[in-house]
């Protein structure tokens, strides 16, 4: 039976989806920080997804990171990559030649612990639908970790090797979630190496497609916030501008470093 529309708006609610962008590194962030902030400026409940690439090789710094060895900032210096740091937490993440995902969420969960196993139970559905398990990492949390992918906590997701495929951050604002992650696929190893010092991840036998990865996440994430029907939503003018006026603040100033 088909419901009234009037009993169909009480039980189908919107979710917005981003189309996937590729921007520079502080452009990403101000955006992810933007979409947050409009929870509660202009209560916005909606939940957003987005996807995202990189415009440029860049290597972005948790929230809290202090500790910037001398070898990256002369990356940054003569242009190798960017350096910039996101509004959310955790080590640093190399961003290139992988996807990037991110989700505000008005309504979590308040436990952040609950918060990433609800989230990273969407992005297992994901990769099981492309024939990966992926479950939790073991590895307790450490406060000032330089590389983000060199140990996998709770809040990350591992292959049955114990090789890191997703590292995922937080960043609380009045009681609404934004959580982004990382998902290398063909990271390339000379950078990967002269940043971190190891090789990069790699999949076997391959890496999945970032278009499929995208297409298996839209659908896990749309079935794991049930009642929700995510409506395609470009930026607003608006919003690009807002966008590109707080992408300063993410910037690391190279000549300073």
């Amino acid at each position: 039976m088909t419901l009234p529309a009037s009993c169909r708006s009480e039980h189908l609610r919107h979710g917005r989806l981003l189309p996937t962008l590729t921007l520079n590194g502080a452009e990403q962030m101000a955006l992810d920080a933007l979409l947050l902030e409009q929870c509660w400026t202009r209560g916005q409940k909606q939940p957003v997804l987005r996807f995202y690439v990189w415009s440029r090789p860049s290597l972005s710094l948790g929230r809290h990171q202090r500790d910037i060895p001398e070898a990256w900032r002369n990356l940054a210096r003569t242009g190798e990559l960017d350096l910039l740091r996101r509004p959310s937490g955790g080590g640093a993440v190399l961003h290139a030649g992988g996807l990037t995902y991110a989700l505000v969420w008005p309504e979590a969960p308040r436990q952040k612990r609950e918060a990433f196993l609800q989230v990273n139970h969407w992005l297992t559905a994901g990769f099981s639908k492309l024939g990966f398990s992926l479950n939790p990492g073991v590895a307790p949390a450490e406060a000032g970790a330089v590389n983000c992918f060199a140990r996998s906590t709770a809040a990350d997701l591992v292959d049955s090797q114990g090789t890191k495929r997703i590292g995922s951050a937080q960043f609380w604002q009045h009681g609404h979630l934004l959580q982004h992650g990382e998902i290398p696929l063909n990271s390339p190893a000379d950078l990967w190496r002269t940043v971190f010092g190891t090789d990069p991840p790699q999949w076997r036998p391959a890496a999945p497609d970032a278009s499929a990865v995208e297409t298996a996440l839209i659908s896990s994430f749309s079935e794991g916030l049930s009642n929700h029907d995510w409506t395609d939503q470009p930026l607003s003018s608006e919003e690009l501008t807002l966008m590109q006026q707080g992408a300063e603040r993410y910037r690391l100033d190279t000549s300073a470093l």
